[in-house]
């Protein structure tokens, strides 16, 4: 299957939106390059705006733009989105609930060898922790570009999580994405695996793993950690036992927040996938993910397990 990085997509969703929705403004601390808003400011350079090596500034500038009823997509690498300018993130955007799309590319292990300073493993939590914020983590290219699309016309705050990283297309054209709203990829009755990002791949993959031994897994992508679907969570928990995956730290994250809605309205046995109250360390992606345990391989393990 073709690989495209979730930041590629998100670069080409902003140059086609831009033509389409004039109130679109795109800021970015000097890394246009690697978060892909140069094609943006290669085809709008108006309408871009570099604030240079000042994170904070770039939450502030973004605030303000929405002030004046501009629709601004701010771009950094997560880390910085979410560690450096948390306090303007939630003072100046979440708490006047204010129209500004965070579009943070870099995140998680599969930034590599830039290592555990750049890697980003607990962004999602930090941002679904706050008030008035929309949560979403795209699996692959094409759910990038509808998720892009669907938080130009979302009214109030989002944060939208890209990667570095090359991940194979899942979906074809006619996906249908809507923020809140999960989808069953793979229908199954055994044990259920609910993914979010790239480990959406590895759910399937799972699930082909798990179905040569006679395993039925259902497979969930909760693209939107927040608003959680949790008709979709509940629908899962029919199966019995419920695995979670993600590149992210297990506390906060995906894991964290099914395991909510399980504890008040099903409770359900459950594992979750994901980085073990762990910082990252420098190394190719795909070796990184095997050695934090993140791979189809660990899924179908946790599986087994849970369904005892």
């Amino acid at each position: 299957m073709t690989k495209i990085a979730t930041r590629d997509a998100y670069g080409e969703a902003l140059a086609q939106l831009g033509e389409e929705i004039k109130d679109i403004v795109v800021l970015d601390a000097d890394l246009s390059g690697s978060t892909k808003t140069s094609v943006f400011a290669k085809k709008f350079p108006e309408r871009f705006f570099n604030v240079g090596i000042a994170e904070q500034n770039l939450m502030g500038t973004a605030a303000g733009f929405a002030t004046c009823g501009k629709i601004p997509f701010a771009s950094t690498f997560a880390v910085f989105a979410t560690g450096r300018a948390f306090e303007q993130v939630r003072n100046s955007i979440c708490y006047p609930k204010l129209n500004v799309k965070i579009a943070a590319t870099h995140a998680g292990l599969t930034v590599g060898e830039d290592g555990a300073t750049h890697q980003s493993v607990e962004d999602l939590s930090l941002m679904r922790a706050l008030p008035n914020m929309t949560v979403i983590s795209p699996a692959d290219a094409v759910e990038t570009k509808k998720a892009v699309r669907a938080a130009a016309f979302h009214q109030g705050p989002v944060y939208i999580r890209l990667g570095r990283m090359a991940v194979e297309t899942i979906f074809d054209e006619d996906y249908e994405f809507e923020i809140g709203k999960g989808k069953v990829l793979r229908e199954g009755s055994d044990v259920a695996i609910i993914a979010t990002g790239i480990m959406v791949a590895e759910a399937l993959r799972a699930a082909e793993i798990l179905e040569k031994e006679g395993i039925n897994a259902m497979v969930v992508n909760i693209h939107t950690l927040k608003p959680i679907d949790e008709d979709i969570i509940l629908k899962a928990a029919d199966c019995g036992a419920i695995v979670t995956a993600e590149e992210h730290t297990v506390i906060g994250g995906l894991g964290s927040a099914v395991a909510e809605v399980l504890a008040e309205k099903k409770p359900t046995p459950m594992r979750r996938i994901g980085i073990k109250d762990r910082f990252g360390l420098s190394g190719k992606p795909n070796e990184l993910l095997k050695l934090y345990n993140l791979t189809a391989e660990d899924i179908a393990d946790a599986a087994r397990e849970v369904k005892r």
